[in-house]
């Protein structure tokens, strides 16, 4: 039987998984894709990325969501979406200290790259400013 989740269970499926899909529009086409992330204290989701088409795309259009889930199998799963706002964050002291914990919730991440700043740019560190969280599930 599928359910809706409270809103604490949900950001409890947030704050427990590290994969999700971001998703985000581009000439009202849909992007989606992958990412790591850690859901902050706060209530933010926090992405480590190089940069790309996903920045190039939430600077053009900043809304976006992130959908998780969690599947035993078929039959028994749970489902969110965190909908919000994409914002880079640039300021050093909390840039650094997101990315400590971000490499605490994601230890296979490299830290070296966020960074590194010879011959490119340095990795992005950004924020989803979730406005609103909704989840199911279904249960047998």
């Amino acid at each position: 039987m599928i359910t809706e989740l409270g809103q604490n269970v949900a950001e409890e499926l947030l704050r427990k998984q590290r994969l999700g899909r971001l998703g985000c529009t581009v000439d009202n086409e849909p992007y989606v894709v992958p990412v790591n992330y850690l859901y902050g204290e706060d209530g933010c989701i926090y992405i480590h990325t190089l940069p790309g088409r996903k920045v190039e795309l939430l600077r053009n259009n900043p809304r976006a969501c992130l959908q998780v889930d969690e599947i035993e199998d078929d039959y028994n799963w749970q489902s969110v979406i965190a909908f919000g706002s994409y914002e880079e964050v640039t300021e050093e002291e909390e840039r650094e200290q997101r990315l400590a914990a971000l490499f605490r919730h994601l230890p296979h991440l490299s830290p070296v790259e966020s960074r590194m700043k010879s011959g490119r740019e340095r990795a992005i560190l950004f924020r989803i400013r979730v406005d609103r969280v909704t989840g199911i599930s279904e249960r047998w």
